[in-house]
């Protein structure tokens, strides 16, 4: 059995006969998060499934400049927490047609209502890096979960994988550097450090 069939067959057995189970995939920027939520809904799509996305959640730029921001852009103080957090209360109300805005890296833009979750949509699998931050207020979020995932990736292996995220979207080498460096080491710590525990933890995805 491969590996994502081996997780798929843990979330069907963790989920019984309950009509709505949400899985929270986090890890690290850079881990394979959205990778793996997408290779998810491959295999439960035929049972019903959706990813919902935390990155939606970013303010945008024009917000962070204001706030003086914009150098810790996806800190988890630059993210709108209260919006996320009713998304995914309405979405464990089983509410029908939930709106969901999905993050576009090509525009640094959340688009509004990108996606659906239908009442009939079963696994909600949403994925973010703060999804088990044990800080106020993300761990309000606890009891909204099911089911938890952790994409654990040693720190050098993040730093690569993020040049080339950064290389492939237009920064210079240096450009990315100094990036990883001031915003996303800080980030990638901050995920490892101060996360409780989750119920599965799997490797990198690629």
């Amino acid at each position: 059995m491969s590996e994502i069939a081996h997780i798929a067959a843990t979330l069907f057995k963790r989920a019984g006969k309950a009509s709505r189970f949400v899985v929270a995939i986090a890890g690290p920027p850079g881990s394979g998060k959205s990778t793996l939520s997408a290779a998810l809904h491959d295999v439960l799509a035929e049972h019903g499934a959706e990813v919902v996305p935390m990155d939606g959640f970013h303010f945008d730029d024009a917000v962070l400049e204001r706030r003086g921001q914009r150098a810790r852009k996806g800190a988890p103080e630059t993210f709108d927490f209260a919006g996320f957090e009713t998304l995914l209360k309405r979405i464990r109300a089983g509410e029908p047609d939930v709106a969901v805005p999905v993050f576009d890296r090509s525009m640094e833009l959340s688009r509004a209502a990108a996606a659906i979750v239908g009442a009939n949509t079963r696994f909600i699998l949403v994925e973010g890096n703060y999804l088990l931050l044990d800080e106020a207020p993300w761990s309000r979020l606890a009891p909204l979960f099911d089911f938890s995932v952790f994409v654990d990736v040693p720190r050098n292996e993040l730093e690569l994988r993020l040049r080339r995220r950064w290389y492939e979207h237009g920064r210079s080498d240096e450009d990315a550097a100094n990036w990883i460096a001031s915003n996303d080491m800080p980030n990638i710590e901050r995920v490892l450090t101060r996360r409780r525990a989750a119920d599965l933890v799997v490797g990198a995805w690629d």
